[in-house]
């Protein structure tokens, strides 16, 4: 078991929450003395505040910069879109 307190400020991390939970991707992106700010992405975007003490099942990867590069091209060319049901304009 690990603590979001193992997470550095602006690195992106691939983690589960608890186990036999979707992976997520974090970012760190401020810290202050008791709890982080972070950016998830999952099923949905969000952004929250989370105690350094809050658990994680497990830390999977920490992202380089080139494959957060390659998300970031994929994630950014396919947002705003979404799927039309046939006969929907």
């Amino acid at each position: 078991m690990f603590s979001y307190a193992l997470l550095e400020p602006g690195c992106y991390y691939l983690i589960q929450e608890q186990e036999n939970a979707p992976v997520t991707m974090v970012h760190i992106h401020v810290v202050s003395d008791y709890c982080m700010y972070v950016h998830r992405y999952g099923e949905t975007e969000e952004m929250v505040w989370k105690k350094k003490s809050d658990p994680i099942f497990d830390i999977i990867e920490l992202l380089s910069d080139h494959v957060v590069k390659d998300w970031q091209e994929v994630y950014n060319s396919t947002e705003g879109t979404y799927d039309y049901e046939e006969g929907e304009d």
